[in-house]
C-alpha cells in the first residue's frame, strides 16, 4: 500500500464559540433529541447569526450537508426521506453511461450490491472510526429506470429545496486503447439533461463525473499517464455534449500511487483551458485495498480515519504549492462529525458529502427518534464538542468573520487565506 503523511492543520481540543453560544448549543443539543426545528436554516441564522447557505456545483444549497453517491441514493423513497429530514443535497447512485444502441464500455461497474457491513476501523494514527463495506459498484438497473428515478427524485426534492444531482461513469480508455467513445458522453448527458429541464430549465444541471475508488484497483488506472489523460480530456467531452448546460464536477479518486500523484491529478484538472475545465471538484472518495477480501471478492474500498487523514494532508500540500486559485470543491471522505467538516472547510470546501454517517448503529446517535438522516444532521450541527455550529463560530472568532456569514463565503475566504490559517494553527509549510 502507498504511504502518506498525516495532516498538520487539525482542530484539537474543544471549540470556543463564546460562552453564550456554548450554552445555547448545549441546550439545543438536548432540546432537539426528538426532532430538529422545522425551518433548520432559519433557526440557526436567528439563534447564532450563522448562515448555513452554501453552493454546490455553482448552485445554491440551503445547507452544506449532502448524501454522497452510493447505495443510500438508489431508490425514490430514500430521496423523499432525505428531503423531509432537511439535507441540502443528494447525489444519486452512479449511472453507467451508454450510447444510443445501449452499449456500455464500463459495464463491469454495473454490479448489484450485496448487503452492507458497517464496521469499526482503526486508522494508522490510532484513531477509531467507521467504514462500510459492500461488493456492488454502479447502477445495475436499466438506463431508462435511472432517468425515471432522476425525474421522480427532482420532483420529490423540489418542494423541500433539496438539490438532486446525477452521478455518471462514462467511458475511460484503458492504457491499450487510443480512442474515446464520445457517443456515450453525448447520449447519456442529453438524456439526463432532458429530465433536468422538466424541473429546472433556467439553471445548468450539476453533474458528478465519478472516478470511483474501485478504479484504483483496476488495470485501467495502472498507468499514471492514462489517469492524467482522463482528467484532461473528460471535461471537454462533457462540455462538448452539452455546451453551457452542465455544471461539471470531477469526483477525484484516491489512487494507489503516492501522495505526489494526488497532487499531479489536482494540477492536471486546473491546467485545462478554461472552456474545457471542470467547474468544481469532489475530493476525494474512498481508499482501495487490493488485498482485502469481502464475500469472496478480493479488492474492496474502505473509509475511516485513514481516508480523512490522507485527503486533508493532500489538500494542505495542494494549498501550500498551488500557483493558481483552486477550484471550488465539495468534500467527501470520513466526514463523521462537524469538526471534520470544519477541517475540510479550512481547506476550502463549501459542501460536505457523507455516506457512512447515515448507516451507524442506532446507539451512535443522540436523537431518540426519526430517520437516520435527521439523526446525522443533529450530530453534525449541534454536538457541543464535535458539531459544525460550534466550530464554525470558533473559526469566526479566530478570523474575524462577520455575523451572518454563510458557508460559501467562509470557504471562499479559506481558499484565499491559507497562509493566515496555517499561521493561526501554528503549522509549517
Amino acid at each position: 500500500m502507498f504511504e502518506f503523511l498525516p495532516p498538520r492543520a487539525r482542530l484539537r481540543g474543544s471549540p470556543h464559540p463564546g460562552e453564550e453560544n456554548a450554552r445555547k448549543i448545549a441546550n439545543d443539543f438536548e432540546r432537539f433529541r426528538d426532532a430538529l426545528p422545522r425551518s433548520l436554516e432559519d433557526y440557526v441564522l436567528s439563534t447564532y447569526e450563522f448562515n448555513l447557505a452554501s453552493r454546490y456545483g455553482g448552485l445554491p444549497v440551503k445547507n452544506p450537508f449532502g448524501k454522497a453517491s452510493g447505495q443510500l441514493s438508489v431508490a425514490h423513497h430514500q430521496i423523499e426521506k432525505d428531503a423531509e429530514a432537511g439535507l441540502g443535497f443528494a447525489i444519486l447512485k452512479t449511472l453507467i453511461a451508454q450510447d444510443r444502441a445501449g452499449r456500455q464500455s464500463m459495464h463491469e461497474w454495473a454490479i448489484p450490491e450485496t448487503h452492507m457491513a458497517v464496521e469499526r476501523i482503526c486508522g494508522r494514527s490510532g484513531v477509531e472510526g467507521w467504514t462500510v463495506t459492500w461488493k456492488g459498484r454502479g447502477w445495475y438497473d436499466t438506463f431508462e429506470a435511472y432517468c425515471d428515478f432522476f425525474d421522480r427524485s427532482l420532483a420529490a426534492a423540489q418542494q423541500a429545496g433539496m438539490l438532486v444531482v446525477p452521478s455518471v461513469k462514462y467511458h475511460l480508455p484503458t492504457p491499450e486503447e487510443n480512442s474515446w467513445k464520445k457517443e456515450e458522453y453525448e447520449f447519456t448527458t442529453a438524456a439526463l439533461l432532458d429530465r433536468w429541464r422538466r424541473h429546472c430549465a433556467a439553471t445548468p444541471m450539476p453533474l458528478e463525473k465519478d472516478f470511483s475508488p474501485t478504479l484504483a484497483g483496476s488495470s485501467r488506472a495502472s498507468a499514471k499517464a492514462t489517469v492524467l489523460e482522463w482528467l484532461a480530456t473528460v471535461p471537454g467531452l462533457i462540455h462538448g455534449a452539452a455546451a453551457g448546460r452542465v455544471s461539471l464536477g470531477l469526483k477525484i479518486f484516491n489512487a494507489l500511487f503516492e501522495d505526489d500523484f494526488q497532487l499531479e491529478m489536482l494540477r492536471a484538472v486546473t491546467a485545462c483551458a478554461a472552456e474545457e475545465r471542470a467547474g468544481f471538484l469532489v475530493y476525494a472518495n474512498r481508499l482501495f485495498d487490493p488485498a482485502r477480501v469481502y464475500e469472496g471478492h478480493q479488492g474492496v474500498a474502505y473509509g475511516g480515519p485513514d481516508l480523512s487523514d490522507r485527503n486533508l494532508a493532500v489538500l494542505e500540500r495542494w494549498l501550500d504549492s498551488r500557483t493558481v486559485s483552486p477550484l471550488p470543491f465539495s468534500a467527501t471522505g470520513d466526514i463523521s462529525s462537524g469538526r471534520l467538516a470544519a477541517e475540510y472547510l479550512l481547506r476550502g470546501a463549501s459542501s460536505f458529502q457523507m455516506h457512512t454517517l447515515f448507516q451507524l448503529p442506532d446507539g451512535e446517535y443522540a436523537m431518540r427518534a426519526g430517520a437516520k438522516t435527521a439523526k446525522a444532521l443533529h450530530l453534525l450541527l449541534f454536538h457541543p464538542q464535535e458539531g459544525f455550529i460550534a466550530w464554525a463560530l470558533d473559526l469566526g472568532r479566530r478570523f474575524g468573520w462577520k455575523p451572518g456569514i454563510n458557508v460559501e463565503e467562509m470557504a471562499s475566504w479559506c481558499r484565499g487565506n491559507w497562509k493566515t490559517i496555517r499561521e493561526a494553527l501554528d503549522i509549517r509549510a
